[in-house]
């Protein structure tokens, strides 16, 4: 079996989008207190989709979220080439090649979401090869079904946040993930503000939830260590992404004030950034994306190396990567999970590409073992609801 061709397409969003009012989420462009009218700095409507051809009929399929302009050029130019004419089965040589040719500019960022995406496709093909899904090839099943959280509730009227936790909670969910409105440059009143987001939810859904929240890159270390008392009380699971992911030694601080759970790791790459993060004893959750991260030839590495340290590793991003990644692996306790709703940030738009994409309930998803690969398709209906470049 011979790599025969490989396409990379853009799927940009056309359709209704919902649109998200300020202080919706933070992010890292919170600092520089531009406009904040809108959250237009914080979507993405455009996927990358790459599909792997080989020459006995099988197609892998593979997908980047990161600037696919960006990334689909890099598998264009400097990737393909590696690969075509090549076994898939020799996927260690392959990744290590693609890493190599690259790494003058590829180590982290756009690179690695490059690979990410043809390394994910080159699993898809093996598990479609042997008729076996992906995590049979990872180790097998590890728990009988996948727990997921609930990953949304981003900040709103407080009426209406509750009434959407209280709704996941009713729909089985046994945790949830909130995220925060306000960072620095609102200062002691933000803070509150991003308190009551916290005490809303937790008064909806009880103790017996687990909560966690999303800070996504907004906040500095100061604002941080200042809020980890005030949300103390709450009980958190994780509080996630608190300082920008080149502050490992902030985030190191943080976890050893020991008062709040600290979970990173959405914005770092290959196994070599997660030994620094384990070194620094800078995180208690790790949450990589299988999809930026170097795909899943580095996802289960990573996975082992932290199962090493006892720090649990719970994925970002749902969709169907990084569920074979958590059901191969006793060290990934649950997933995030993303429930479908009208195209709003860009994280849903997965919905709207593949098929395949398991639907949670009562809080759990399974993988249908008779399903080889991936066990994903594009979506015929996408073809008219994105517009495509090839």
């Amino acid at each position: 079996m011979k790599i025969k061709e490989i396409r990379t397409r853009i799927f940009r969003w056309r359709g209704k989008t919902t649109p998200l009012p300020p202080h919706f989420c933070t992010n890292p462009m919170d600092l520089l207190q531009v406009n904040r009218s809108t959250m237009d700095t914080f979507t993405f409507h455009e996927w990358l989709i790459v599909e792997v051809f080989t020459d006995d009929g099988l197609v892998g399929l593979g997908n980047a979220a990161l600037a696919p302009a960006i990334t689909k050029k890099t598998i264009d130019v400097y990737l393909k080439p590696l690969l075509l004419a090549q076994d898939p089965w020799d996927i260690e040589f392959l990744w290590q090649h693609m890493y190599r040719k690259t790494m003058a500019f590829g180590r982290k960022g756009i690179g690695m979401a490059a690979i990410s995406a043809v390394d994910i496709a080159l699993w898809d093909i093996l598990g479609q090869a042997v008729k076996q899904p992906v995590y049979r090839l990872l180790g097998g099943r590890t728990k009988p079904r996948i727990p997921v959280y609930a990953s949304r509730l981003y900040a709103a009227e407080h009426d209406k946040l509750a009434a959407e936790a209280q709704e996941y909670k009713e729909q089985g969910y046994r945790a949830m993930k909130l995220r925060f409105g306000w960072g620095p440059t609102e200062g002691a009143s933000g803070m509150q503000r991003n308190v009551a987001l916290v005490r809303t939810v937790r008064d909806a859904v009880g103790d017996e939830v687990d909560l966690m929240a999303d800070a996504y890159m907004g906040w500095t270390l100061d604002y941080a260590k200042r809020m980890l008392p005030l949300l103390e009380p709450f009980h958190l699971r994780w509080l996630e992404e608190p300082v920008i992911p080149d502050d490992v030694h902030g985030y190191a601080e943080l976890k050893a004030m020991a008062r709040i759970p600290i979970a990173g790791g959405e914005h770092e790459f290959t196994l070599y950034g997660f030994r620094d993060l384990l070194e620094a004893r800078a995180v208690d959750y790790i949450q990589f994306d299988t999809n930026r991260v170097g795909g899943i030839s580095q996802a289960r590495k990573i996975s082992s190396l932290a199962e090493a340290y006892s720090v649990p590793v719970i994925p970002h991003g749902g969709q169907m990567h990084n569920y074979h990644v958590v059901m191969a692996s006793l060290n990934c306790p649950m997933a995030e999970y993303f429930p479908m709703v009208d195209v709003e940030v860009g994280n849903e738009l997965f919905w709207y590409l593949f098929e395949g994409e398991p639907k949670a309930k009562d809080g759990f998803i399974d993988l249908n073992e008779s399903i080889p690969g991936l066990g994903l398709s594009i979506k015929k209906q996408a073809l008219e609801d994105f517009e495509i470049f090839e």
